[in-house]
């Protein structure tokens, strides 16, 4: 199975359980990594073939800007579930940045891996 990576997708939120972070927009930053062939768009050179990391990566942002959640778990949750649903990826892994959460930390976020790669 091949691989397609995008990397530091940025966007802006709400996001956490303070009544500040509920006020004012965070940034985070999302890398997403993800299972797919590509063999046939390799072979014909032909977009419709691959896995569309412009698409995927325009799709994250609005759902990001447009959420509000509260913990960082449903906001990770919900883009491995749009990765696979919407793109038909079999595998995901996400890593989600949450910089500036902590004073005495640069960064503090999750990785999480959905699917299969079978």
């Amino acid at each position: 199975m091949d691989k397609i990576f995008i990397t530091e997708i940025r966007a802006e939120t709400i996001i956490g359980i303070n009544d500040w972070e509920r006020k004012v927009r965070q940034p985070v930053t999302v890398d997403v990594e993800m299972a797919t062939d590509i063999g046939k768009a390799a072979a014909t050179d032909d977009i419709q073939y691959a896995l569309n990391y412009k698409t995927i990566s325009d799709r994250l942002v609005s759902f990001i800007e447009a959420s509000e959640f509260q913990l960082v778990e449903s906001l990770i949750e919900n883009l491995a579930t749009i990765v696979i649903n919407e793109f038909s990826v079999p595998w995901v892994r996400i890593t989600l940045h949450k910089p500036g959460a902590l004073s005495a930390s640069k960064d503090v976020g999750l990785i999480i891996e959905r699917g299969n790669l079978n």
